[in-house]
């Protein structure tokens, strides 16, 4: 999925505000440079004039930022390197965290979103890319999992 669409989706699940997105992605590293206007040229669509693509090294501080404003910070570990790539598997991992969802919660949500994934599915999505069972996640299968978590998040109200 492209990072811009991302952004947006978890934008809008978790009603942010463009201040509050910049605040999240500098919980990740506080010297990380994003401002306001940033985040406004990056929630534009494509062919909007100001449009700017949201690179990985940005997503990926977000959602690590998202992570700690969920769960907080462990000061006494080591901060984790940043992703250089953040794939759809990457966005699904750090939402699982961020949110502290089980399986079956993650389940629910492809469910909710109509798009029922089985047990061994899920499981493949969380593996590591060398493991043979490994499967990446396609963008209409994160598409639908964050369709589910907003309508968990935000209510179907």
């Amino acid at each position: 999925m492209i990072n811009n669409d991302v952004l947006r989706s978890i934008r809008y699940m978790l009603d942010l505000s463009d201040i509050k997105v910049v605040e999240i992605t500098k919980l990740a590293d506080a010297d990380f440079p994003i401002e306001k206007t940033d985040v406004q040229a990056f929630l534009k669509k494509d062919d909007e004039e100001g449009y700017v693509e949201c690179s990985n090294r940005v997503l990926a501080h977000f959602l690590d930022g998202l992570v700690f404003h969920y769960r907080g910070k462990d000061e006494s570990q080591p901060q984790r390197p940043i992703e250089k790539r953040v794939t759809n598997n990457v966005v699904l991992k750090k939402l699982r965290v961020a949110f502290q969802l089980k399986d079956v919660d993650m389940h629910q949500a492809f469910e909710d979103a109509g798009f029922p994934i089985s047990k061994p599915e899920l499981t493949a999505l969380f593996r590591q890319p060398e493991h043979k069972n490994f499967r990446l996640c396609g963008d209409q299968a994160l598409r639908n999992f964050l369709k589910g978590l907003t309508l968990r998040v935000r209510g179907n109200g």
